[in-house]
C-alpha cells in the first residue's frame, strides 16, 4: 500500500474512535472532551488535506445516482463538523479560552448538540458508502470467505447489528437531538461504560448497514456497478 492511503486509513479509524469518545462528554469530562474535540479538528484538516482532489474532481465526470448520493453525504458531514468546530470553540473554557469570544453561548450549545448528533449519524453513512473498500482490504490482509455458511452468518450478524442499532438509537433519543426537540443530552450514569459503547457502536453499525446496501441497491436498479 501506498504511505499516503496508509495514513488516510490511520487518520479516518482514529476519527472514528475519537467520534465515539466525543459522544461520552459526560464519562471522559469537559477537559477530556475540550482536548479529543481539538484533536478531532486537527484529523479532520488533515484529512480534508490528504483527500483534497476530492475537491478538484467535482465538476467533472458524470453524477451518477450513487456519486450524488455520496457528494450529498459529504457535504453534509462538512456542515456538521464546520458546526462542531466553531460552537465548539465558542463553548471552548480551556483549550480555546485565550480567543476574544463574548456572547452566543446559548446558541453555541443548541448548534453543538445538533451538529454532535447529525455528524454522528452522517459520518457513519460516509464510512457506509466506503464500506466496499474496507472489506476489500479485509479481503486482501485475510483472504476471501470461500465457505457459504461463513458467508450467510457474517450476514445474519450485520443484520442483528442494525437491529439493536435500532433500537439503540431509539433508546438514546438520537430523534430529538437531531431535530432539537430536547437541547438537553440526558446520560444514564448508571448504565455500565460497556454498554454505552457498545449501544453507539450499534447504531453506528445500523447507518454504515443503511449507506452500504443503499449504494448497492442505488448501483443494481441503475444497472451501474
Amino acid at each position: 500500500m501506498k504511505k499516503k492511503f496508509i495514513c488516510k486509513i490511520v487518520i479516518d479509524m482514529i476519527m472514528t474512535v475519537l467520534l465515539l469518545f466525543l459522544m461520552a462528554r459526560q464519562l471522559t469530562g469537559d477537559s477530556a472532551h475540550e482536548w479529543l474535540g481539538a484533536a478531532m479538528l486537527i484529523l479532520w484538516i488533515a484529512h480534508h488535506i490528504l483527500n483534497r482532489s476530492w475537491y478538484s474532481h467535482l465538476f467533472k465526470g458524470k453524477y451518477t445516482p450513487v456519486r450524488i448520493f455520496q457528494t450529498v453525504i459529504n457535504f453534509a458531514v462538512l456542515l456538521s463538523m464546520l458546526g462542531l468546530m466553531v460552537s465548539g470553540i465558542i463553548l471552548s473554557r480551556e483549550v480555546f479560552a485565550f480567543l476574544p469570544i463574548h456572547g452566543g453561548i446559548a446558541l453555541a450549545r443548541q448548534l453543538h448538540v445538533l451538529s454532535a448528533f447529525w455528524g454522528f449519524v452522517l459520518m457513519a453513512l460516509h464510512l457506509g458508502l466506503h464500506w466496499n473498500m474496507i472489506l476489500g482490504m479485509v479481503r486482501k490482509a485475510a483472504g476471501p470467505v470461500s465457505s457459504k455458511p461463513l458467508r450467510i452468518l457474517l450476514r445474519i450478524a450485520a443484520v442483528l447489528v442494525a437491529g439493536y442499532g435500532f433500537y439503540a438509537f431509539l433508546k438514546n433519543q438520537f430523534l430529538s437531538y437531531m431535530f432539537l426537540t430536547s437541547s438537553f443530552v440526558f446520560f444514564d450514569f448508571e448504565r455500565p461504560v460497556l454498554l454505552f459503547f457498545t449501544e453507539y457502536l450499534a447504531i453506528m453499525g445500523l447507518f454504515i448497514f443503511l449507506a452500504h446496501y443503499a449504494s448497492r441497491g442505488i448501483q443494481k436498479l441503475t444497472g451501474r456497478r
